[in-house]
């Protein structure tokens, strides 16, 4: 991602003739094309990364009820899990992972229709997830993990003694924690004797790609208008309902 810059304008921007534009636009698609096959190509080897079989139970607390990961699944051989940051003391869930969420209803029907299912899973109580997902307008499921071990062992949340040290595994690396909940993505199957599987978790940047309105805003000549060299270059971020008018 780039450097946060001015507004585009046609004083500041080359501006050229037709068949010149053309010719750009066909030097960066051979670019494009050349990331899209690399694209293809890793996740080729992301399918084939080896799995880790899930030993541990975890009972979850659900709108129906408790819940265990494999009955998360809904009868659905992959479950995809966005590890929500909203922890137990939390009056809301976090502005970043709602910009995400965002997109989360209209996904989670196609998901489903390619025998996966997807959820949020937080630290927050119950009752506090459903009425932030009913101020979002949101219908995805969302469970609470608060009285498991399950954000601790998938790296989405820093226990107590970590934030007194000042160092948690994150991202596959120690560093400064810098919330008690943490965000990313995590990957599970289960097979047809019902055991499950942990095969892929990803953290940070690594759920980039999976934010829409980035991927839009990417295409335009503002693109995110994030400062990468800022500490916090999506500071902008806001809930959707707290834009102003």
């Amino acid at each position: 991602m780039s450097k946060s810059r001015k507004s585009s304008d046609a004083a500041s921007h080359p501006v050229v003739p037709h068949d010149q534009w053309i010719k750009a636009r066909k030097t960066l698609l051979k670019k494009e094309k050349e990331f899209t096959k690399l694209r293809d190509e890793l996740s080729e080897q992301r399918r084939r990364l080896p799995w880790e079989k899930v030993e541990k139970e975890y009972v979850f607390d659900a709108p129906g009820g408790k819940q265990t990961l494999s009955g998360l699944f809904c009868g659905r051989r992959q479950l995809i899990v966005w590890h929500f940051m909203f922890g137990p003391d939390w009056k809301g869930g976090c502005s970043h992972c709602s910009f995400w969420a965002d997109s989360f209803n209209g996904n989670v029907v196609h998901m489903g229709a390619r025998d996966t299912t997807m959820i949020a899973i937080s630290m927050a109580p119950l009752g506090k997830i459903e009425a932030f997902k009913k101020r979002m307008g949101w219908g995805f499921t969302w469970v609470s993990s608060g009285n498991t071990d399950f954000n601790y062992d998938y790296q989405a949340a820093v226990r107590p003694q970590e934030m007194k040290a000042n160092k948690v595994y994150y991202n596959y690396r120690e560093i400064e924690p810098f919330s008690d909940q943490l965000h990313g993505v995590s990957v599970f199957y289960k097979d047809e004797g019902g055991e499950i599987f942990h095969t892929y978790s990803t953290y940070a940047r690594g759920v980039d790609p999976l934010n829409a309105a980035y991927q839009f805003l990417d295409l335009t000549p503002n693109g995110r208008g994030e400062d990468m060299t800022s500490d916090h270059p999506s500071d902008w971020v806001r809930h959707h309902d707290k834009y102003d008018a």
